[in-house]
């Protein structure tokens, strides 16, 4: 979205509050400490939200896990603030109700040494893609599957029961593994081992769990 007018940013705002539901983030923000002084998680932050938690936090970049949509106010609004602020702003799109992409994790963990902390991590509500990275960056930096499991929780909004379940299911899957056949480094896992279609396969939502995801807090 074209925001160098008064119009463009206009149009932006109004996307953005009324068509991405940033109304609903406004008192809303689902703001999360991972690990103090390096890595924290929200919804995707409205403009002053970012400003607020750069002056308390100290934050050098941000992450957005939607990736660059160019009709998304909340997008153009966003990444225009952080670099009115002087932050690195970084995309790396993932998705919350299919497998986890291997090709994406691996893209993921070579982009987070070029992200200086702290470091603000986002999708559109804070639930399961932030959730999903929360965990992966936990276990990256030596904590255990239970701890990364911890950031796909209920007090964030994530519905396990429903189709964002087999994000929790990809942990769980390491985990298994692990208890099988001893402890394995989790990108070597990952390699080696994990396979998308087979969890895909194997996972199963509950329908009434869809149905509040899906239809009554119309997720991304």
């Amino acid at each position: 979205m074209d925001l160098s007018s008064p119009a463009g940013r206009q149009r932006a705002w109004l996307n953005s509050l009324l068509v991405d539901h940033a109304i609903l983030r406004i008192s809303w923000r689902n703001w999360g400490e991972v690990s103090r002084g390096r890595l924290y998680r929200s919804n995707h932050p409205l403009p002053w939200q970012l400003a607020a938690a750069q002056r308390r936090f100290g934050l050098k970049s941000v992450l957005n896990l939607r990736g660059h949509r160019q009709d998304c106010g909340s997008d153009a609004l966003g990444r225009a603030r952080a670099g009115e602020l002087g932050l690195i702003h970084a995309d790396a799109p993932f998705e919350s109700r299919g497998a986890p992409h291997k090709d994406r994790i691996l893209r993921l963990v070579d982009l987070l040494p070029t992200l200086p902390e702290p470091l603000l991590i986002h999708c559109k509500s804070g639930a399961d893609r932030t959730g999903l990275i929360a965990g992966i960056w936990l276990i990256l930096n030596g904590h255990s599957v239970a701890e990364a499991l911890g950031q796909l929780h209920w007090r964030f909004g994530h519905v396990a029961a429903s189709r964002t379940g087999i994000l929790d299911a990809f942990f769980q899957d390491y985990a298994t593994h692990q208890a099988a056949h001893g402890p394995k480094p989790f990108l070597d896992w990952l390699r080696e081992d994990y396979d998308e279609a087979d969890l895909r396969a194997r996972f199963r939502s509950k329908a009434w769990a869809d149905r509040l995801v899906d239809g009554v807090l119309k997720r991304e």
